[in-house]
């Protein structure tokens, strides 16, 4: 077991779920709480962790957006941005590619300039201190109306060059995939690419799914567990080459299960699964936890955590070359 834990964090590695606001650690909230002269309710980082008391997704999000509260400057984004970027180098993270929620800071009254410059800032920083490649995914927020995902889909076009696609995240219930067909075809228009969350255990969940595929036409699927529960759906996304960006540490907080069986079925059946972080500030566990929890877990052998590691690089939004020189250095490590 010991040699496969230093196998899985020596492995280089590429991420596809991460919200930046998700690896705000208790740390550096506390050290912009100061910095902005704002008070929190905790004694300390320890206390502040103890009440990341959630056991579904809305207890998960009531708490994910009160720690927004902290981000209020350029300068904010960046140290969010960068520190992050500076853990998961050191998991040999070689590719990253970070969601953020610009609506959940613009209607803060902080700019959608403000948070964009501070992300990308340290993209670029991390980039030449650590070689550490990333793109932007922004995502909508789904229990906001369709008509401020347009607004902020229509702020974001300065800034198009910066961010590779768009995604839709937050509470699931009652907001549907088909409220947002409009935006998404607006943002395909415009040269992005498209996925979307679809939570694992929700009411609805595969017919869900299916809105996904058919009427918004994603490129991806972020979580999507419970397409499992429909095998005509798992044949159409084999077909289709879709990449789904599961997240096991995650899972076992907000459902039952850390859902590492239905991971290794969805690799038996053949379908492009990845294993993802998340939230690592609020469900703890990087890149490499989530990837040793999920071996341990569904008993995987090396073969399939490779094979984890390898859909992650080829669901990548890089350029072909830029795949085939990450995954080539999978290939020597493995080698090795």
């Amino acid at each position: 077991m010991e040699e496969m834990e230093t196998f899985i964090a020596g492995m280089p590695k590429a991420e596809l779920h991460v919200h930046v606001e998700g690896t705000l650690e208790p740390e550096l909230k506390f050290d912009l709480a100061k910095r902005n002269q704002l008070d929190l309710p905790y004694k300390s980082a320890d206390e502040m962790r103890q009440a990341y008391d959630f056991d579904d997704l809305p207890s998960f999000l009531k708490i994910y957006y009160e720690g927004m509260s902290v981000l209020l400057t350029e300068q904010d984004f960046y140290d969010l941005t960068y520190a992050y970027l500076k853990k998961v180098h050191g998991q040999n993270v070689l590719y990253a590619e970070m969601f953020f929620d610009p609506q959940a800071h613009t209607v803060r009254g902080v700019s959608f300039e403000t948070v964009i410059n501070g992300i990308h800032r340290a993209q670029l920083d991390a980039r030449d201190a650590f070689g550490i490649k990333t793109q932007l995914i922004m995502c909508f927020l789904r229990d906001m109306t369709a008509e401020s995902a347009m607004e902020a889909l229509v702020q974001s076009l300065a800034y198009k060059d910066w961010i590779v696609g768009v995604g839709l995240d937050s509470d699931e219930a009652g907001n549907p995939p088909l409220k947002f067909k409009e935006v998404f075809e607006a943002a395909r228009e415009h040269g992005y690419l498209l996925t979307m969350h679809c939570d694992v255990d929700q009411k609805g969940s595969v017919a869900n799914i299916w809105q996904t595929l058919n009427d918004i036409k994603t490129d991806r699927i972020d979580h999507g567990v419970n397409a499992l529960e429909d095998q005509v759906l798992c044949d159409e996304i084999i077909k289709r080459n879709l990449t789904l960006t599961v997240c096991p540490i995650s899972n076992g907080y907000v459902t039952p299960s850390k859902k590492t069986a239905e991971i290794k079925a969805m690799l038996t059946r053949g379908m492009k699964v990845t294993v993802n972080s998340d939230d690592p500030a609020y469900f703890p566990g990087y890149m490499t936890e989530n990837l040793i929890a999920t071996q341990q877990e569904a008993n995987l052998t090396k073969d399939q955590v490779v094979q984890l590691v390898k859909n992650a690089f080829d669901g990548s939004w890089q350029q072909a070359e830029e795949i085939e020189a990450m995954t080539s250095k999978l290939s020597a490590y493995v080698a090795q």
